[in-house]
């Protein structure tokens, strides 16, 4: 078994495919062990079975620290909630609404519980998981769960940055004129990024490149709450007249959380929230991306110096950490409108 990969990686595979289908699995850390549900997903049906399956043991509801402050506790790490009764339209809003106010009892949670909304994360869904503990004796032996161990949760973003593979690759003429190489690189749990390599770049030179990361609503239907589409069609421009350079097509829709996340933050945006607070009220990091994948394309396609085409700073420190060399940096200034002048502020 073991020739198929890390058992370690594998169960938070298998962890990762059990969250984004809204099933429960067991996490362990050392001799602990406590069952642990998506809220994202969640429906009366499945918490009456959660609550069946936890054998009479109450589940207790963690969140993230940027969840907890935006329900009104002071806490700046994680924290589980113990819910005063089982009633989903209670959970759902402890865990999705905008700003309110919580009166339930908080604790820490410790880092066992972390791991559980790390994998929740990594199944771009909403960081809010349903825990119980003691629970666990009986159900692993009558029902067939997935076990996941907490310390390979942690480990598990670098795993996902050496399991790239390159799945496919092909010429693709663009509309623009210009003759471009689509390379779609693969990880372990099935998310593509894709490099477009833009015409014959000089690899022996900084070759310039744009790293973009997927947006649906801007770079395909012309979205006009964000600039992204117009940065990308501007930096596509831009590398033709260079001679060449290369495009890498991230998956890190929304900043990292996810299209329906995404969506999401959308909503708070349109109740007053602005990009960053929106982001961090549903329990995220103002932005959760990682140029680690980044890199590590670039080197796969045998490419070590770059001329960044970016206005962020995290992406010039996140791929100089990833180990390329970025030997200069050219801005992308897009078009401000009345709908994405808010949001461009804001960034």
């Amino acid at each position: 078994f073991n020739r198929f990969g890390n058992p370690a990686q594998i169960g938070v595979e298998r962890g990762i495919t059990e969250f984004r289908a809204g099933r429960p699995v067991l996490i362990f850390e050392k001799e602990r062990a406590f069952l642990a549900m998506p809220v994202d997903g969640l429906d009366a049906d499945r918490l009456a079975a959660f609550v069946a399956l936890c054998g009479g043991r109450r589940p207790r509801l963690a969140v993230t620290g940027q969840r907890g402050r935006a329900i009104g506790i002071k806490t700046l790490e994680p924290i589980v909630l113990k819910l005063a009764a089982m009633d989903i339209d209670e959970i759902l809003s402890l865990s999705l609404e905008g700003n309110i106010d919580c009166s339930l009892e908080a604790a820490p949670a410790d880092p066992a519980m972390q791991a559980a909304l790390d994998l929740a994360k990594l199944s771009q869904r909403l960081p809010a998981v349903l825990v119980v503990e003691d629970a666990v004796t009986r159900i692993a032996f009558d029902v067939a769960l997935v076990s996941v161990a907490a310390d390979a949760v942690a480990e598990f973003r670098q795993m996902i940055t050496q399991s790239i593979k390159i799945a496919g690759e092909a010429q693709v003429p663009l509309d623009c004129g210009v003759s471009s190489r689509f390379v779609v690189f693969r990880d372990a749990i099935g998310g593509d990024s894709v490099a477009v390599v833009v015409g014959s770049p000089d690899f022996s030179k900084p070759v310039p490149v744009r790293l973009h990361s997927s947006c649906l609503t801007g770079d395909v239907f012309g979205s006009r709450r964000c600039d992204c589409g117009d940065q990308l069609r501007l930096a596509l421009k831009q590398l033709a007249a260079a001679g060449g350079g290369i495009i890498l097509y991230l998956d890190q829709e929304g900043r990292g959380l996810g299209l329906a996340n995404k969506m999401r933050a959308y909503q708070l945006q349109d109740e007053g929230f602005d990009t960053v607070d929106a982001n961090m009220s549903l329990g995220f990091d103002d932005d959760e991306r990682n140029y680690d994948v980044a890199g590590r394309m670039l080197e796969m396609l045998g490419c070590q110096r770059v001329q960044l085409f970016t206005n962020n700073p995290a992406k010039i420190s996140g791929l100089a950490d990833a180990g390329i060399e970025i030997s200069a940096r050219e801005p992308l200034f897009g078009p401000v409108n009345v709908d994405n002048r808010r949001y461009l502020t804001a960034k």
